[in-house]
């Protein structure tokens, strides 16, 4: 993974999708959200996920699929298992990634923030090459965007609780934070 240029990070996969808006007026992102995916639920490889965030998805091909075929969601990027990264959305623009949610009381997180999904399920470890790309990709947008900080990092659950779970109780936050800072 190289640097970012441009809102863009250098030297990964990107699929662009056309499920993102621009952020309001003046507003840089200063919150980064962790969540996790698996499509099918608890399935990991292949191209459902992409398929997901450039709305392709076919409804017909899994059951789980129907009911998720028709959302106009994103993420900025996904970390896939074996640490690969794909970028669905320039960091300046608002992925659709969070949904309904609400941080330090300042709500629609989605405004502000910069949405990360790494490739797992809430019963899941998280590998030793999403861990090492996740602290990368951090420091990079640390760097890039001097709004972003430590102390703003979240997970999904804790934007929105009760109705989200993620990154789950499998992710390591002290491992993560650690190798950030």
């Amino acid at each position: 993974m190289g640097p970012i240029s441009n809102h863009w990070l250098q030297g990964v996969q990107r699929c662009e999708s056309p499920n993102h808006s621009d952020r309001p007026a003046d507003t840089q992102p200063w919150l980064l959200v962790i969540h996790n995916i698996s499509l099918p639920p608890g399935e990991y490889g292949g191209d459902w996920i992409l398929d997901l965030f450039s709305n392709c998805l076919d409804p017909d091909f899994h059951p789980y699929f129907e009911g998720i075929a028709d959302l106009k969601v994103s993420a900025h990027a996904l970390i896939r298992r074996d640490g690969a990264v794909v970028q669905f959305v320039p960091f300046d623009k608002k992925a659709w990634h969070a949904g309904q949610s609400s941080y330090e009381g300042v709500a629609s997180c989605n405004d502000f923030s910069i949405g990360v999904e790494l490739e797992g399920c809430d019963t899941d470890s998280f590998t030793d090459a999403q861990y090492t790309t996740l602290a990368e990709l951090t420091r990079c947008l640390f760097t890039y965007y001097p709004t972003l900080s430590p102390e703003h990092i979240a997970g999904h659950s804790d934007i929105a609780p009760g109705r989200k779970t993620d990154p789950g109780p499998y992710f390591d936050w002290a491992r993560y934070k650690a190798a950030v800072v």
